[in-house]
C-alpha cells in the first residue's frame, strides 16, 4: 500500500509513521504539510535519521488521490476542508481529529466552536470505533477516528450499558491525560513549570468529547443519556485512565460484569479485561494499542467503578487508525500493530 499522512509533525502523526514503518503492506509513506514544505522530516526529528529522510511535500490533491489511503493527523477545523475533495476520488480517508465524528452540525459547532464539515462527507463519514463498529468501517471511504478519551470511556462502558447491567441515566466519568494529549504546541497549560508537579481539571462540563460519547452510546446501545464528563491532566507524557460511575441494575454481581466484559471482547485482540484491579494502569499499555477494561462492584452502595486505560496517542489515535485501516483492506487487525507494551 501507498499511505500518505497530512500533519506528520505531530504527535499523533509521528506515531503513524513509526507504526507504519513496520507494517508488512506499507511500502510507501509520504508526508504532507501546509506550511513546512520542503523540510526534511528527519531534521525537524533526528530520530527519524535513517527512517524517513524525505522532505515534507506541499499538500497536492491530484497526488493524494493516486494514494491507497491518506491520513489527516491535523487539529480540528483543518481536515473539514482538506478531506472532502478527496472524498470518493480513490483513497481510503482516514480523519484523526474530531471534524466528521458528530453528525449533527450544529452539535459540532457549538462544541468545538469551528465551521463544520460539509454535510455530505459528515454523512459519508462512519465513527471508527473498529470493535463496535467493524463492519461499516470495512466499507467506510471516510473513517471518524474516535477520540482519545471516548475511547477509554465508550471500550469500558458500552457492553454493561448495552447489557442493561448498569444505570445508564446517571453517568459520571473522571478521566485524566498526560500532557501530550493536548498536542504538541506549547502552552502555558503544558509548560513544564506549569504542568510538573501538579494535577489539573481542563474544561469543566465543557469539553468537546462529551456530545461525541453520548451520540456513541446511542449509536451502539440504543439508550439516550446525558453524561456528567471531567478531564484533567497529570504530569505525564503519555496516557488515559478513565473511571466511571454507574449505578447497578438489581440482582447484578461481581461476575456478571466481568463476564459480560469477556463476552463481549473475546474475539478483539486490543481490548484486554483486567480481574485485579491492582494491576490497572497507564504504564501496562504505554506505547501499544491495547485497552485494558475493569469493572469492580460496591455492594454496599450498589455501585460499579469502570476503568478503561489506554495510551493516548497509539489506542487513542495513531493505533486505532491503523486499526481501522487493516479493517478497510481486509487484513487482520493486528497487523503492524503488535507490539509489547513499553511498562518502564
Amino acid at each position: 500500500m501507498k499511505v500518505g499522512i497530512i500533519g506528520a509533525t505531530g504527535y499523533g502523526g509521528l506515531e503513524l509513521i513509526r507504526f507504519l514503518y513496520n507494517h508488512k503492506e506499507v511500502e510507501k509513506i509520504d508526508l504532507f504539510t501546509s506550511s513546512e514544505e520542503g523540510t526534511v522530516f528527519s531534521t525537524k526529528f533526528p530520530h527519524l535519521i535513517n527512517v524517513n529522510d524525505q522532505p515534507l511535500q506541499k499538500i497536492d490533491y491530484d497526488a493524494l488521490s493516486r494514494f491507497d489511503v491518506v491520513f489527516a493527523s491535523t487539529p480540528s477545523g483543518v481536515s473539514s476542508e482538506l478531506f472532502p475533495p478527496l472524498l470518493n476520488k480513490g483513497p481510503k480517508l482516514i480523519d484523526l481529529s474530531g471534524d466528521f465524528r458528530l453528525k449533527d452540525l450544529g452539535s459540532y459547532e457549538r462544541w468545538y466552536n469551528k465551521k463544520p464539515a460539509p454535510q455530505e462527507a459528515v454523512d459519508a463519514s462512519v465513527y471508527g470505533l473498529t470493535e463496535w463498529n467493524e463492519e461499516k468501517v470495512r466499507d467506510a471511504k471516510l473513517v471518524a477516528n474516535p477520540g482519545c478519551y471516548p475511547t477509554a470511556v465508550l471500550l469500558s462502558l458500552l457492553p454493561l450499558i448495552k447489557e442493561g447491567l448498569i444505570d445508564p441515566s446517571f453517568l459520571v466519568i473522571d478521566a485524566k491525560s498526560g500532557v501530550s494529549g493536548a498536542g504538541n504546541k506549547p502552552s502555558q497549560a503544558t509548560h513544564f513549570s506549569e504542568a510538573n508537579e501538579n494535577f489539573s481539571i481542563y474544561k469543566i462540563n465543557e469539553h468537546q468529547h462529551i456530545p461525541e460519547i453520548e451520540q456513541a452510546i446511542s449509536m451502539f446501545a440504543g439508550v439516550e443519556t446525558k453524561i456528567s464528563f471531567n478531564t484533567h491532566l497529570v504530569p505525564m507524557t503519555r496516557g488515559i485512565l478513565a473511571t466511571s460511575y454507574a449505578s447497578v441494575a438489581a440482582g447484578v454481581t461481581q461476575a456478571h460484569l466481568t463476564n459480560c466484559l469477556k463476552e463481549t471482547y473475546a474475539n478483539h485482540p486490543f481490548v484486554r479485561v483486567i480481574e485485579d484491579g491492582s494491576s490497572i494502569g497507564t504504564n501496562r499499555v504505554k506505547g501499544s494499542n491495547y485497552c485494558d477494561v475493569y469493572a469492580k462492584l460496591d455492594e454496599r452502595t450498589g455501585r460499579a467503578t469502570i476503568i478503561g486505560v489506554i495510551d493516548n496517542l497509539v489506542k487513542g489515535a495513531a493505533g486505532q487508525a491503523i486499526q481501522n485501516m487493516n479493517v478497510q483492506m481486509n487484513l487482520p487487525q493486528t497487523t503492524g500493530l503488535q507490539v509489547v507494551p513499553l511498562f518502564i
